[in-house]
């Protein structure tokens, strides 16, 4: 058989080549190694011999850490042989998989007759040939070896080797499948860690039941060609795509692979994701997507916007069908970020995760301005000043958990009710120290957060979007078991007002309990909508029109509690039973007005006022006529507009009760395609 030159082993740039021995046999032939060192050494390698004997995973690992330019294989005739064999295709196979420069299997005959059983290099092929002379050649001249035309005799030996059956196909199924789950190599993820980011399937790990992941098109690779993507085809191309089980209960899940091509979206990768988003939507179960990418691969052009677009659609046309959840753990940008604001709730991770639809080059290119990615679309920033974020964590490891709770209060879509679960916290507790926690005077403050903490089970309550808008609490909890949606004024904030930010946080809250069949209980004390020409500018009444039309359409049980001040159209807004609250009850601390009593003496006794000697007294005189008139506690309870005044410390047993007769609701709505709210 000759040898044919066909490129050169040796590096253009003179640099030292590194080779790695090792054999299957017993020490008996460690001769082997010895001789094969000497032929590289000769030939210029840096020769690392490992012995006799490695394991498999072992030498596998020194592959992946050292990537020597040659890796040979000794065996010899007998014993080691078998062994010998299978880890030369199992060495050939991670080859391919992890872009190692060349790979060669040896088999060295123990009389001193040597060829080259398998060859395989990334950029030319190589095969075997008969003698030691000829190794030698390969080693001293760098040329490599064609492959062996069809019809040519092949050594001897080589023509015994075994036929592949199920178990070596299965055996090489199980490497590919180890290569896949390891990823790309060790650098990558330790850059990675570096970033206090984990890899995508630790992620997967924390965020699914151990054991229960089950991975679509994990061998996937790209088409594409140009710009040396012909030349990088990994497995997965940059998206671990499959379904899961979250407590017991099935959910689809696509998360980026920032190790791999940044996690940008090419076509490939978008057909993925559109797939577990099409399997999302017929199983009618909740979707998750762990976002970690660089927005769109640009080597792909076009087609891989167009992989967004597919995004979007289905995003759309799942909402308020299932639940679908976002969770940032690395950069979003451009179109990208469009995907997660579609979607009904976003997780964020300071430091690490940021969303924008323009970088900070592109902002410095344009307008001059010199901002950083955190500063620019950090998770602070969407978390306390955009509401883009409704949820910000300083780990991973605790955003990931606290999705998985998430999911313990939703349902699988919207043909069900939220799960329930054993109530250890009676449904009849008393709330004694309600009494003491809110004050009668309506100019004083107290923290709602407490009042929820008191009446909810167990006091847990998961509140949303806690640092964006906080005069409204939005979150939700349970009683009795059942998940219901809380919606409350907090009047250590802005004294409970309702404003733009405020009004956007309860619609959109609103819109999704009522979508996912979650009651709604809203705990009222507000003084009305805040005035200025900033919040008129801004649309005060667009806005506040989104959370009024949310209230009106949410056709779920609506139980409306005043605990203190109801005023003006903030107090319509708030879940009246004039806007189809169920049931509405007031604390015998309820007042039910226009206006507070001052604002409301000042104009309808402004002349009466103006005209007395002493206008301070005759102001406080009719302040003091005006509350005992209009706004005693049972005023509107003898008008019908709230069912009943209740003891505070019966609010829990109450709740509870109304809750449980309302489960069965059922209104019917009108034929339309969709309504026309406030944008």
């Amino acid at each position: 058989m000759s040898i044919e030159p066909a490129g050169r082993a040796r590096p253009p740039d003179g640099s030292t080549r590194t080779a790695i021995v090792t054999t299957f046999a017993s020490d008996a032939h460690t001769w082997n190694l010895v001789f094969l060192q000497l032929l590289l050494e000769e030939a210029g390698f840096e020769v690392t011999n490992l012995g006799p004997c490695v394991p498999d995973e072992e030498l596998i690992e020194q592959c992946l850490r050292r990537r020597p330019d040659l890796l040979v294989t000794s065996s010899v005739n007998g014993h080691g042989y078998q062994d010998g064999i299978r880890l030369i295709k199992k060495l050939r196979t991670v080859a391919e998989l992890e872009e190692l420069p060349v790979v060669i299997g040896g088999k060295l005959g123990i009389n001193g007759a040597s060829y080259v059983e398998e060859l395989v290099t990334a950029g030319f092929d190589m095969v075997f040939e008969d003698g030691t002379a000829a190794f030698h050649k390969l080693l001293k001249t760098g040329d490599a070896m064609k492959r062996v035309a069809p019809g040519e005799r092949v050594p001897t030996t080589v023509d015994e080797l075994p036929r592949e059956g199920m178990r070596e196909r299965v055996t090489e199924l199980e490497l590919v499948r180890e290569s896949v789950h390891r990823g790309p190599d060790p650098a990558a993820t330790e850059r990675q860690h570096a970033k206090g980011k984990l890899t995508v399937r630790e992620r997967l790990d924390i965020l699914l039941d151990p054991g229960t992941f089950m991975e679509v098109e994990a061998l996937r690779r790209h088409q594409a060609t140009g710009f040396g993507l012909e030349r990088r085809r990994p497995h997965t191309d940059g998206v671990v795509a499959g379904w899961g089980r979250v407590h017991g209960r099935e959910v689809m899940v696509y998360a980026h692979d920032f190790r791999i091509f940044g996690g940008a979206l090419g076509a490939a990768h978008a057909e993925k994701i559109h797939k577990v988003m099409d399997l999302a939507a017929a199983a009618k179960v909740p979707l998750i997507s762990l976002n970690d990418g660089a927005g769109a691969r640009i080597q792909e052009g076009v087609t891989a916007l167009a992989g967004y677009g597919g995004i979007f659609q289905r995003n759309v046309r799942m909402s308020g069908v299932i639940p679908q959840i976002s969770v940032m753990l690395g950069p979003c940008a451009g179109g990208a970020a469009y995907s997660p604001a579609l979607t009904d709730f976003v997780f964020m991770v300071n430091g690490t995760s940021q969303m924008f639809v323009t970088g900070p080059d592109v902002v410095r290119a344009v307008t001059g301005e010199d901002i950083t990615h955190d500063a620019l679309g950090g998770a602070e920033v969407h978390g306390t000043r955009t509401g883009v974020a409704g949820f910000v964590y300083d780990d991973e490891r605790t955003c990931l958990n606290d999705v998985r709770y998430l999911l313990s209060l939703l349902p699988a879509s919207n043909q069900e009710l939220p799960p329930s679960v054993p109530a250890a916290d009676p449904p009849d507790r008393r709330n004694d120290v309600l009494l003491d926690l809110v004050p009668t005077d309506p100019a004083q403050s107290y923290d709602m957060a407490e009042v929820i903490a008191e009446i909810v089970d167990d006091g847990e309550f998961f509140e949303f979007h806690e640092g964006w808008a906080p005069n409204l609490i939005c979150g939700l909890a349970r009683f009795d078991g059942h998940v219901t949606g809380i919606v409350a004024n907090q009047p250590r904030h802005l004294a409970g007002v309702l404003d733009i930010k405020a009004s956007e946080k309860g619609a959109r809250f609103i819109q999704m309990c009522d979508a996912f069949n979650i009651p709604l209980v809203s705990l009222v004390d507000v003084p009305g909508f805040l005035p200025g020409t900033d919040q008129e500018h801004g649309g005060i009444i667009r806005h506040g029109a989104k959370l009024l039309y949310a209230y009106c359409a949410a056709s779920v049980p609506r139980i409306q509690v005043i605990v203190r001040k109801a005023y003006g159209g903030a107090y319509i807004v708030m879940d009246s039973r004039s806007i189809g609250a169920d049931l509405s009850y007031a604390w015998p601390t309820n007042e039910i007005a226009v206006m507070g009593a001052e604002g409301a003496a000042n104009v309808i006794f402004r002349k009466d006022i103006a005209a007395a000697p002493d206008p301070d007294r005759q102001r406080a005189i009719r302040v003091e006529e005006y509350q005992r008139t209009f706004m005693h506690p049972y005023y509107a309870a003898e008008r019908g507009l709230v069912d009943d005044v209740i003891d505070p410390t019966t609010t829990r047993p109450t709740l509870t009760r109304a809750l449980s007769l309302l489960r069965a609701k059922h209104i019917p709505a009108p034929y339309r395609k969709h309504g026309n709210p406030p944008a």
